[in-house]
């Protein structure tokens, strides 16, 4: 057998914020419906509630003097710390992001230069052939990087590839909105290197979809529900969540069972689902019918790894955030070995979805 090029991950990074936000911080919140309307229900269960459904009870917060391009920089410097890739010898660096440069008391829209420019930068690499550009695409939007780098790699235009995805959704968060106790902030980093191998490894396949006739609407930007004097208009992270639920239980099973057929790789030898962290119940219900699927097989109980309970929702950021904790053996009853075959699976604003077959 003639050897291939395969994209295969040799360094992962992360940042973490250190500001821990427990669902009691929004005890004192005034919660309102799209109209303005103040709940009958006590903002204790409001919040109650919104654990039950989410699972979540921490997320966590940037601290006030850094900007969304900080985030990254930190998760990228951290990912090529383990590689020990040589910065000036990166072919690209893409930024997955959705809000652009975020900075504390500050929302407007900031996207020149480009985050990953800003990133580049901050890394004092010299080197003009680093092609440094940003990837728009939802939550998904850290494995759409992570195929496009595979498409650079396999095609033998490009060896390494830093793939960033970073938000700070708290600046974004309407404090009106129940639904913006979902949201977090992060950053994670990954560093995709070309290998020459006889046999398969690294990014076997991948897909995507995107459904936007219907669904283009489901997130969108919008004024707070409780607007308030100097509250600036459409600048407010807004979702139909019960819908929002309803599509990705409908299609996030299908999109990945695709990828399966496409690699050749059976769901039964798959060590591990890592999914992006947007609900835990929702993704707890996708796991399960996606088993479903495949003629009602048996759920492994340790097969999702999960870290929305105390990270919460920080859009690109949760993958490759989740990744480097177990690559690192910093979250606790989670290991990924050598031969391990592994799920990536997304879906997010767009509506897109996107699904990768990794071979470690």
């Amino acid at each position: 057998m003639s050897k291939k090029i395969y994209s295969v991950i040799c360094g992962t990074g992360k940042y973490i914020p250190t500001n821990i936000i427990s669902n009691e911080v929004f005890l004192n919140n005034h919660f309102t419906d799209n109209s303005g309307k103040t709940f009958s229900q006590s903002n204790i269960e409001i919040i109650e509630k919104f654990e039950q459904i989410t699972t979540i009870n921490q997320r966590r917060f940037a601290d006030d003097n850094l900007t969304t391009s900080d985030l990254g920089w930190l998760a990228a410097e951290d990912a090529l710390n383990s590689s020990g890739i040589e910065r000036e010898s990166l072919d690209y660096i893409i930024f997955a992001q959705n809000f652009g440069e975020l900075r504390h008391g500050n929302t407007g829209v900031d996207i020149l230069p480009s985050l990953a420019a800003r990133v580049k930068k901050k890394l004092n690499i010299v080197n003009p052939n680093t092609v440094a550009y940003d990837l728009l695409f939802g939550c998904p939007g850290w494995l759409q990087a992570m195929i496009q780098a595979d498409y650079y790699i396999k095609s033998g235009e490009a060896h390494n590839v830093l793939v960033i995805g970073a938000d700070i959704l708290s600046r974004i968060s309407d404090p009106h909105d129940r639904d913006s106790m979902i949201y977090a902030d992060g950053a994670g980093a990954t560093l995709l290197t070309s290998q020459t191998s006889n046999t398969p490894t690294g990014i076997l396949t991948h897909k995507t979809r995107s459904d936007t006739l219907e669904y283009s609407e489901m997130l969108f930007m919008g004024d707070s529900y409780l607007p308030e004097n100097g509250t600036k208009k459409g600048i407010y992270l807004k979702m139909h969540g019960r819908k929002l639920y309803q599509y990705a239980l409908k299609h996030v099973p299908g999109a990945i069972q695709d990828c399966l057929n496409k690699s050749g790789v059976l769901l039964s030898d798959i060590k591990k689902v890592l999914i992006h962290q947007a609900n835990g119940k929702m993704d707890d219900a996708i796991l399960n019918r996606l088993y479903k699927l495949e003629g009602d097989l048996s759920v492994p109980f340790d097969v999702m790894p999960m870290t929305i309970s105390w990270l919460g929702n920080s859009s690109v950021a949760t993958i490759p955030t989740l990744l480097d904790l177990i690559l690192k053996n910093e979250l606790d009853g989670h290991k990924i070995k050598k031969g391990d075959k592994i799920i990536f699976a997304s879906v997010g604003a767009g509506m897109n979805i996107n699904a990768m077959i990794y071979q470690v």
